[in-house]
């Protein structure tokens, strides 16, 4: 009975502050997730690029942000921006996420561009485009349906991952409950409070990833082509 009372207590003190947290995480999230799949479109494209030192600083890019904890690259990152450019919190932690996200969304977009039938490149350069414009028009719509799945993936990561600019002094649902917990001394019940406001963003996002691809109807065209070599 005291674990709900104090669970109550802590919706019916802090419900307000963590409502306006959670919006400020889904802002942080929109923002760094928008920056990031910029970032990834174009180290993707230096990566299939036949020019090689486009190639060369995608794969230093992508080894470095992925070799490194987040947090390390977080920290990196938010006093390595902060002493070029003041920025708000909010902003450089929304730029250093993006540009960590970047590098998982960079080789999503990567092996989507790379599973599109090469055949598809060369029947729009007999029509005469050029290469951005075919792969404008005819690579890059295929290949982001295609990648919907894994970026729904790491959508939902990057959500999760938004909680670390806790550290930087973001005011979002992490840092709340930091502070929460803090003034009740209810640890466990207040961790336990934000992870259930994090399990409904989570769905939240779920859901809605889970519609795009209904209704973009990802894979659906494949599934008809193992039906007919099936039956063929």
């Amino acid at each position: 009975m005291n674990f709900l009372t104090n669970i109550t207590s802590i919706f019916q003190t802090h419900g307000i502050e963590f409502l306006k947290a959670t919006v400020i995480t889904v802002e942080l999230t929109f923002v760094s997730l928008i920056i990031a799949t910029i970032i990834g479109l174009v180290f993707a494209f230096f990566k299939v690029s036949n020019i090689k030192i486009l190639g060369k600083i995608a794969d230093i890019y992508i080894f470095l942000i992925r070799g490194m904890p987040l947090i390390v690259q977080l920290m990196f990152l938010y006093y390595g921006i902060s002493s070029v450019f003041v920025l708000s919190d909010f902003t450089a932690g929304a730029l250093a996420l993006g540009i960590h996200s970047g590098a998982y969304i960079a080789e999503i977009f990567r092996g989507s561009i790379q599973s599109i039938d090469r055949g598809q490149v060369e029947a729009a350069r007999s029509l005469g485009m050029p290469y951005m414009l075919g792969m404008r028009r005819i690579i890059l719509p295929q290949a982001f349906k295609r990648a919907i799945p894994a970026l729904g993936n790491q959508f939902i990561i990057g959500l999760k991952d938004s909680s670390l600019v806790a550290y930087i002094a973001v005011s979002e649902l992490f840092n709340h409950a930091l502070s929460a917990q803090a003034a009740n001394y209810m640890p466990f019940e207040t961790y336990f409070v934000v992870g259930i406001y994090y399990l409904i963003l989570v769905l939240i996002f779920t859901l809605l990833f889970n519609k795009l691809e209904k209704k973009l109807d990802v894979g659906g065209r494949e599934k008809k082509n193992d039906k007919t070599e099936k039956f063929a």
